[in-house]
């Protein structure tokens, strides 16, 4: 009787590499970092007040986001997004309180994190956005585009004001 010989599987260390990344790269889903109210209507407020954000629309999208916030106070990304809105209008103590409030519930949330870094570098206060692009750094260990740009901006601030 001949024995059975399981066969031996090699992968190329490039290839599990890149299988990983992919793998770790791949959006989770969880209920504070992505809202559900996309999912509610092909054309959702969400989206509207996003597309209104994009077109300079301030004001629309804030009111848009105002109701949603009605509807579900614990939305992170609706915080963040409210943050915003006030931030683009000069709003910074109700954009900063907006940004807390989404951190409070998702302290890794990316925008907020990346947004707040932002108002902090339009307020003077280096340290404290240097603060938040720490955060992003330790919770984008394989990059992201939020941790990029707030890097950026940073960067630019000093050049800006001669700091090294």
């Amino acid at each position: 009787m001949t024995a059975f010989k399981q066969p031996r599987i090699v992968c190329h260390p490039a290839l599990a590499a890149a299988l990983i990344t992919l793998f770790l790269a791949t959006p989770q889903v969880t209920h504070a970092a992505s809202s559900d109210s996309d999912a509610k209507a092909p054309e959702s407020e969400y989206s509207l007040a996003k597309q209104a954000m994009d077109d300079g629309d301030y004001d629309v999208a804030i009111d848009k986001l105002t109701r949603l916030h009605e509807e579900d106070p614990n939305d992170a990304d609706v915080l963040n997004m409210l943050g915003y809105g006030y931030r683009k209008i000069g709003n910074f103590d109700q954009s900063r309180g907006y940004y807390l409030q989404a951190l409070a519930i998702n302290p890794k949330h990316r925008g907020a994190n990346e947004y707040l870094g932002e108002l902090y570098l339009e307020t003077g206060q280096l340290n404290m956005a240097e603060e938040r692009l720490a955060v992003l750094d330790k919770d984008c260990w394989l990059g992201c585009s939020e941790y990029d740009a707030l890097k950026e901006s940073v960067a630019k601030y000093k050049a800006d004001k001669g700091i090294n």
